[in-house]
């Protein structure tokens, strides 16, 4: 009965082992899902900010969008509008750290009310 025992020592260990890489591909996974949510989140927030400083100070919206996000994401603003409204679209790269895995860029856009410049001087600077 005793050499039984001794066979099976390290058979936890080796179930052990195999199971480490579904581990930390979980792990992985994990992270690379919150990272996506993060820049959705980024590129919305340079959206939302780029049309509503154009908004308000016409030429000024893109360096806001730009500005108001994390320096190193790489963001790209572009800002357009017309008599009613402002338009933003901002378009951030999404890093992959899962090898294999493509993911679309992270893309948000936002409407913004065009100030009237009429009502703006008549209430002031």
């Amino acid at each position: 009965m005793r050499r039984r025992i001794r066979s099976d020592r390290g058979q936890v260990a080796l179930e052990y082992i195999g199971f480490v890489p579904i581990l930390l591909f979980v792990a992985l996974c994990g992270i690379q899902l919150g990272w996506v949510a993060y820049v959705h989140e980024q590129a919305d927030t340079a959206a939302r900010t780029a049309a509503r400083v154009e908004a308000q100070h016409p030429g000024r919206g893109e360096a806001a969008g730009v500005a108001a996000v994390r320096e190193g994401l790489g963001a790209k603003v572009k800002v357009s509008s017309d008599d009613d409204a402002v338009t933003a679209v901002a378009v951030i790269p999404i890093n992959v750290i899962i090898p294999g895995l493509e993911i679309a860029d992270a893309r948000a856009t936002a409407v913004m009310p065009n100030d009237d410049p009429d009502d703006a001087e008549e209430t002031g600077p």
